[in-house]
């Protein structure tokens, strides 16, 4: 029995580094570079990637909404756990992620949110790095599960 896949809730671009963050409704992964238009292309951290529920934890903890692009990832995800995920890959729509590590929190998390590099630190709450396997044009509410889930 195959679990029931997760969604892409929200796709974030940023335009230059420390730059604010695009909300788009579609996107396209670059096998080998990363988000197409995002600041950081190519390298070892293509893409990032952040849990809906961590986040929605976060803001409980916080006592308020927190818009998840103060944690400044390209993709928002619902339904997948990224703890622990390092060498694993992700089916994101047409596309594919390796997650190659967990995503440390800078100090533009505290700039956001006082407190929030902090709250982001343990157990991959900033979420996950990795790079993309298979490119492909990705779009709100596409379906996100592991490949070796299927």
């Amino acid at each position: 029995m195959t679990r029931p896949p997760g969604v892409l809730e929200a796709i974030y671009r940023k335009r230059a580094h420390g730059g604010p963050m695009d909300r788009l409704s579609e996107g396209s992964l670059v096998a080998g570079k990363g988000l197409e238009g995002n600041a950081d292309l190519g390298g070892r951290r293509q893409v990032t990637l952040i849990e809906a529920e961590v986040w929605e934890a976060l803001a409980r903890e916080f006592g308020h909404p927190i818009d998840p692009s103060a944690r400044r990832a390209n993709l928002l995800v619902r339904g997948v756990s990224l703890k622990e995920t390092q060498g694993r890959v992700l089916a994101i729509g047409p596309c594919s992620v390796r997650i190659l590590g967990e995503t440390r929190p800078c100090e533009l998390m505290d700039q956001a949110e006082p407190g929030l590099r902090n709250a982001l630190s343990p157990d991959w709450r900033a979420g996950a790095f990795g790079e993309v396997l298979e490119g492909g044009t990705i779009a709100l509410g596409d379906a996100v599960l592991w490949r070796d889930d299927t």
